[in-house]
């Protein structure tokens, strides 16, 4: 069963007593800011995973499932399946040492014009992984399935907040797209 890499944007960060509960949901596969006082609730929150599942839209919902179930009150917002990336990480999934890596992003190695990275704070960048990916010649197949698995389940999102009433069953949603993604990715 492949494993998927997404994220997930909430209605807020969990406090530190919904903790448990997600973990053991999730056996601790899903991590997710937290808030210590009630007036950080009106920000949005995250969480991010790598979970397994027979396609991504599984994988989504099974955790959107676990998140909304663990902790009273939080929804799920959005979902974003094309990660952001560190160095190490571009090296692990590229099979190069960071070393590598980094001398591509500066155009010592490679034929240059490495990709921007999304994300600089602090010294710690970050990479969209499909820019990454299309520089170093990858063909993550996972990334096909990607993008209209995210529109489509986005899209549930925001008819299930809006209209909640016409919004279809999550396991429908995830039969839809089981049957037309292998023609459209």
């Amino acid at each position: 069963m492949p494993s998927y890499d997404f994220a997930l944007i909430l209605s807020r960060p969990l406090y530190e007593e919904e903790l448990d509960p997600l973990w053991h949901r999730t056996r601790g596969r899903v991590t997710v800011s937290i808030i210590t006082e009630p007036q950080h609730a009106d920000r949005p929150g995250n969480a991010s995973c790598t979970w397994e599942g027979n396609t991504l839209a599984e994988a989504i919902m099974e955790v959107v499932a676990h998140v909304e179930t663990a902790a009273e009150g939080v929804r799920v917002r959005q979902v974003e399946v094309d990660p952001l990336l560190t160095i190490r990480d571009i090296a692990d999934r590229v099979g190069r040492t960071p070393d590598f890596v980094r001398m591509s992003i500066t155009g010592a190695r490679g034929p240059g014009g490495f990709p921007a990275a999304e994300l600089s704070t602090a010294g710690h960048r970050l990479w969209r992984w499909s820019k990454v990916a299309e520089w170093f010649g990858v063909d993550d197949h996972l990334l096909v399935e990607a993008k209209p698995t995210a529109q489509a389940i986005n899209g549930w999102l925001a008819l299930r907040d809006v209209v909640p009433s016409v919004a279809p069953k999550p396991e429908d949603v995830t039969s839809a797209l089981n049957a037309v993604i292998p023609h459209v990715a």
